[in-house]
């Protein structure tokens, strides 16, 4: 009598990470995430050290986006996986709260690894239970973000004392067409920040990515500038364009296409994904005496501290 030999070792799996690990729900993966705070990279150049991000990947396709390479980890390219495929953490909130209990107070980003107002947090309504238990916790907190998708959590965000910051680098157009084809345009961003303004929201502007070559000329950083202060923020701060492994490869790709004559000077200006201290520091100085010509603060604001909504009993 023939037997058939059953394999001892069960075939390996070589399906992407995310194919093993998600859930596919109308056009998002949803992944269970073990942790919610995250240390954010030194390259990424906000002045938060923790961040938290309920999405990963993101659909407003920006190319210079510093977030790419975490769709590498999980089995995905940096390029269009990350502008289509977003990843969603379902338990966030949950999660979050937990983290909470025993966090030590230390300021937090929000949307650093995906912007958290983007098309799918009209699905999952992740972020007013991240709000609320930040404002409970009495954790400073700043929401990174260029989606006009926040105002309807600006009441939330004014009476917890939270910090917004709107990206807005250029308001050239045709730049915006290029490089940030998912995103709303200038114009529309700065109505974005008088808006919240107007709601009572801190709201300044993180004018970020500015382009080497391509939005870094004086009429162009002054044209933003100036736009930026009669949108009413509060303040600006600049972070030239960084170049992490991901970012790298999908932002050259598309220079070497669009503009081939600037790849050997990017290639100069650029060491292990940063750009030259002496050109940053150039652009980011013409960048501070704007702001102060036109009256914004320029540089990261002071995080705002409240006493928390739920005290922690003594114990004795």
């Amino acid at each position: 009598m023939g037997w058939d030999a059953l394999p001892l070792v069960e075939t390996a799996d070589d399906r992407p990470l995310i194919e093993r690990r998600a859930i596919e729900r109308g056009g998002f993966y949803e992944m269970q995430a073990k942790t919610v705070i995250e240390r954010v990279p030194q390259t990424v150049g906000i002045a938060q050290r923790w961040a938290i991000s309920p999405y990963r990947g993101c659909a407003h396709a920006c190319r210079g986006c510093g977030a790419r390479a975490g769709h590498l980890r999980l089995g995905l390219d940096a390029g269009r996986d990350f502008d289509e495929r977003i990843v969603v953490k379902p338990n966030t909130v949950t999660r979050l709260r937990a983290e909470l209990a025993r966090w030590g107070g230390e300021p937090v980003a929000i949307g650093v690894g995906g912007d958290c107002y983007q098309a799918a947090e009209e699905t999952y309504r992740l972020m007013p239970g991240v709000i609320d238990a930040l404002a409970g916790a009495a954790v400073p907190f700043t929401v990174y973000t260029k989606s006009p998708l926040i105002l309807r959590d600006a009441g939330l965000l004014a009476a917890a004392g939270a910090q917004v910051a709107v990206s807005i680098a250029f308001v050239d157009e045709r730049i915006r067409r290029a490089v940030e084809p998912g995103a709303l345009n200038g114009r529309a961003r700065l109505e974005l920040v008088s808006a919240l303004v107007e709601a009572g929201v801190d709201c300044r502007v993180l004018m970020a990515p500015v382009l080497p070559l391509l939005s870094d000329a004086a009429d162009q950083l002054d044209a933003t500038v100036r736009r930026i202060a009669a949108a009413g923020a509060s303040g600006v701060e600049a972070i030239v364009l960084r170049l992490p492994p991901g970012t790298r490869e999908w932002y050259l790709a598309w220079l070497a296409e669009a503009h081939p004559q600037l790849l050997e000077r990017y290639d100069e200006l650029y060491d292990a994904g940063l750009p030259s201290p002496t050109y940053e520091g150039r652009i980011t100085g013409q960048i501070a005496q704007l702001c102060r010509m036109y009256g914004l603060r320029y540089g990261p604001a002071a995080p705002f501290r409240h006493e928390p909504r739920y005290p922690q009993l003594a114990l004795v």
